[in-house]
């Protein structure tokens, strides 16, 4: 998938998906994986041509093991700086990170705060190729629809509802989801429509 000279690679682990999202030959990581997985990260970022010294940038969506699990070992690989919100900072087992907040950029990539799921839940916007990634405030079903964030591992709910209306504001084309199959085409308006459903 690529616009305009940026593109994205899954990192499908089976029950949940990293990304890697690039341009000009650098890379940013969003999330990780469970514990165990860089080899999955290294194999995707070499599908397209990349390797850890390409990967300057680690977001990571939030402080759940399935997502920040492989954290220390893809910082011990790479020389990349990494990002939490400020809610989950303090969970995360790694040192040095960066607090990022709504409106931040990284990678220009856009910082939308979604919480809820976690209380410094964020999720990802690039902009210029109209790629949204959700973590855990959106999920998947199959690749046709998705569905708000998942009840039983949401504290909660009414909050993370309300970021799943707050991602609908947003225009993008492609959604990448941390559980379940992306949607490709004409995401913003899939999950406008889930908004009204909730």
């Amino acid at each position: 998938a690529m616009t305009a000279g940026q593109s994205f690679q899954r990192v499908d682990m089976g029950f949940v998906s990293a990304y890697i999202l690039f341009r000009n030959g650098e890379a940013a990581l969003v999330d990780t994986g469970v514990s165990n997985s860089e080899s999955d990260i290294e194999a995707a970022l070499s599908q397209v041509g990349l390797g850890w010294d390409a990967v300057g940038h680690v977001i990571v969506t939030h402080e759940h093991p399935d997502h920040q699990g492989s954290l220390p070992a893809v910082l011990s690989a790479s020389d990349a700086v990494w990002y939490a919100g400020a809610g989950d900072m303090a969970s995360i087992a790694a040192d040095g990170g960066v607090v990022v907040a709504e409106g931040d950029t990284v990678f220009n990539l856009q910082i939308i705060e979604t919480p809820g799921h976690t209380p410094g839940h964020i999720s990802v916007l690039d902009t210029n190729s109209g790629v949204l990634v959700t973590g855990d405030a959106i999920n998947g079903t199959d690749g046709t629809g998705a569905t708000g964030a998942n009840p039983r591992f949401t504290p909660d709910m009414d909050t993370a509802n309300d970021s799943v209306r707050k991602l609908a504001a947003f225009d993008y084309e492609i959604a990448l989801f941390g559980h379940g199959e992306p949607l490709l085409a004409d995401a913003s308006s899939v999950v406008a429509a889930l908004a009204e459903s909730l």
